[in-house]
Order: C-alpha cells, then sequence, then structure tokens
C-alpha cells in the first residue's frame, strides 16, 4: 500500500474569522459590536462594523493556519 502523503489542513476557526483579500492582505472583524450598543455611541458602533487588516506579525499565524488561501 502506498505511503500517504503528509498534508496541512485548514482550521475552520480562522476561516470564519478571517478573510485573505485579492491582493494578499489579511482583513478580520472588529470585536465589541455584539451587546451592550446602548453605552456606544453611534460613530463608534459604525466603525466597529467595518473590518481591519491584521498587523503584520499575526499575518503569518494566519496564513500558516489558512493553506489554501
Amino acid at each position: 500500500m502506498p505511503k500517504a502523503i503528509a498534508r496541512r489542513k485548514t482550521k475552520k476557526s480562522v476561516v470564519k474569522r478571517f478573510k485573505v483579500t485579492a491582493r494578499g492582505k489579511v482583513v478580520a472583524h472588529r470585536a465589541g459590536r455584539r451587546h451592550l450598543a446602548s453605552s456606544k455611541n453611534r460613530k463608534r458602533m459604525r466603525r466597529l462594523g467595518k473590518a481591519k487588516v491584521v498587523r503584520g506579525e499575526d499575518v503569518g499565524h494566519v496564513r500558516d493556519s489558512l493553506p489554501f488561501a
């Protein structure tokens, strides 16, 4: 029987939290928008709704968990 080739699996938790753009940037959603919204002003809630670009030192960890992205 042939020997199996070792393959990296995609971490599904990372797939749900991050996205790689067409240019290769890694973006994520901001935390803090789910509840206790009455104490946050409109401007803050609007900004929390937009995606943020992941910092450079964390991009490597995300890309390692997404081998097919």
